[in-house]
């Protein structure tokens, strides 16, 4: 397994560096939750920009202490460069918010965190890093144009159950490792709560569906829940628009995003 993570591990460094400094760019900004996800993207964008990442903590009213305890013991035990940008204010200030239920103030929230990275980016020259995993992606579990947005993504092609396993390779701190996945947006929330199951249990369904291409048939055949696997379908497809780009209305020969396609780093 170590052979394994060893080759991600040098493979991702080099993808990060390499579609980074293609932009002209010469570093990384990158939220740091306290969350495992974050904490993986940030050890290896150290390996990649060493002092030119930066890593910022956008606590609000409703984190959890642990979060930004556990974003810190990180960053002190691997020497990153981190600042703290509290968004509570943010968030209280915007009156349409009252009485809001707590999935729209946690996508709210979560659209302000990634307002505060693409700002930064702009004053320290550095693409905004994702932190989404292939699970996330995969049943939308996140939020569009917020913790879902990134200009690159070194982990979106690995499920959360191998975040775990290389989280551990990397050295992540125990605390963060253990503690149950939550995006943390409100509090006492649990992703596996919220899903129904825990990532093992998804991510060997989710392997079989698109690594595979099993129908439902064949996954029920092989004794996955009808329920999980109608489920697991279901938010693929229903989840669709947020792995894509806006779609344009097509009115002339050439339309960006149909036919007006070039690689993001074509040059004159």
């Amino acid at each position: 397994m170590s052979a394994k993570f060893k080759r991600i591990k040098a493979y991702l460094i080099q993808f990060l560096k390499e579609e980074t400094f293609k932009t002209g760019l010469n570093g990384g900004v990158m939220g740091l939750s306290g969350g495992i996800d974050s904490a993986v993207v940030a050890l290896l964008a150290k390996e990649a920009f060493g002092n030119r990442l930066l890593c910022v903590m956008m606590p609000s009213h409703y984190s959890s202490e642990s979060s930004v305890s556990d974003a810190k013991a990180l960053c002190e035990k691997f020497d990153l460069r981190y600042e703290i940008q509290p968004i509570a204010g943010l968030i209280q200030s915007y009156d349409l918010l009252e009485g809001a239920d707590a999935l729209r103030v946690g996508n709210f929230s979560a659209r302000m965190r990634m307002s505060i990275l693409f700002d930064i980016s702009a004053s320290q020259r550095a693409l905004v890093l994702g932190t989404s995993n292939k699970s996330e992606l995969l049943l939308g579990y996140g939020t569009i144009f917020g913790d879902l947005a990134s200009a690159i993504n070194p982990i979106g092609d690995l499920y959360k159950s191998e975040i775990f396993e290389f989280a551990r390779y990397l050295g992540v701190n125990d605390s963060i490792i253990d503690k149950p996945p939550s995006a943390d947006l409100w509090e006492g929330q649990s992703d596996e709560e919220e899903l129904g199951y825990t990532y093992e249990v998804l991510d060997s369904a989710l392997r079989e569906f698109v690594e595979n291409r099993l129908s439902r048939d064949e996954l029920i055949e092989k004794g996955y829940e009808i329920e999980m696997v109608d489920m697991i379908i279901k938010k693929i497809y229903q989840n669709q628009f947020k792995r894509k780009p806006p779609i344009i209305a097509k009115l002339t020969s050439r339309t960006i995003g149909h036919d007006f396609l070039y690689p993001r780093d074509i040059k004159l």
